[in-house]
């Protein structure tokens, strides 16, 4: 098997982080090269951290069409998807040419006439400081729908499904659907649900009534204030990230495990005790 050519994404300085780099290098010098992160020649990157710390990576590793390989030093880990001992483990199927990947379908953002941003979780229009409730125009594929009265809207992609999303009342989706979620945040009328749009929508957001703080936070991260007049965007991005998948673990087990999917009563109640 000839060596895999790799980048190794770490922030070493980050409690826990070198030791896994080094468990690593160490256990996979058999089947990897390790690259510089700037190399051109690099055919798989592997990231250590958290769920935010792959996104980060992820949104320019999208671009570029190299795989993603997540080691889990966060407390959930969806998007990283091994933990030292599983990738030295499964190695040699990891680091073939053909490992098992999920596409990961990501949004294009556009505010007014801006160049687009990638989003891999989501696209969270939200109220802000003094936060009364705002008020927002909706379009889907051109056609008006009724406005909004609310705190905000999230436009979340399948893997973003279990994040924010789900903590407002949102669906989980399976992450190889090729589609997207729009879920109200505290809708100011019961009749108001989340919506799954196909993957081939595009959505508009118009601010009819906005507060001094009114954000665009795309994965968490502030992008622009947005001020009544103000239009985002969203669509499917042209880019998607390759995450390779781990052989003993599915998305499954990890709603079970960390978000404990459909526990019954007496578990949530210990969980909530601990």
């Amino acid at each position: 098997m000839a060596l895999r050519r790799i980048t190794l994404l770490a922030d070493r300085a980050q409690h826990g982080v070198d030791a896994i780099a080094c468990a690593l290098e160490e256990g996979l010098r058999d089947v990897v090269e390790f690259l510089p992160e700037q190399s051109d020649d690099v055919e798989v990157a592997i990231a250590i951290g958290g769920d935010g710390t792959l996104i980060k990576h992820g949104r320019t590793l999208a671009k570029q069409g190299i795989p993603l390989v997540g080691v889990n030093n966060g407390r959930l880990g969806f998007l990283a998807r091994f933990d030292v001992t599983s990738l030295i483990k499964h190695q040699r199927e990891v680091f073939s040419k053909t490992p098992n990947v999920l596409n990961a379908m990501l949004l294009a953002v556009t505010v007014d006439d801006n160049p687009p941003t990638i989003a891999m979780n989501e696209a969270m229009v939200a109220a802000g400081p003094p936060f009364r409730i705002l008020e927002l125009g909706l379009t889907i594929n051109g056609v008006p729908a009724p406005a909004l009265r609310g705190d905000g809207i999230i436009v979340s992609t399948p893997t973003g499904s279990t994040a924010h999303n789900v903590s407002v009342g949102g669906p989980l989706v399976d992450p190889s659907a090729n589609a997207f979620i729009m879920t109200p945040i505290a809708a100011h009328s019961l009749a108001v649900r989340p919506i799954v749009l196909d993957g081939k929508a595009t959505i508009a957001v118009t601010v009819q009534q906005a507060n001094a703080g009114t954000s665009l936070v795309i994965d968490g991260q502030v992008h622009c204030t947005m001020q009544k007049g103000m239009k985002m965007h969203v669509q499917q991005s042209p880019h998607f990230l390759p995450i390779v998948l781990n052989p003993e673990r599915s998305y499954w087990n990890t709603l079970v495990d960390k978000l404990h999917w459909a526990a019954p009563p007496e578990l949530q109640e210990k969980l909530t005790d601990q």
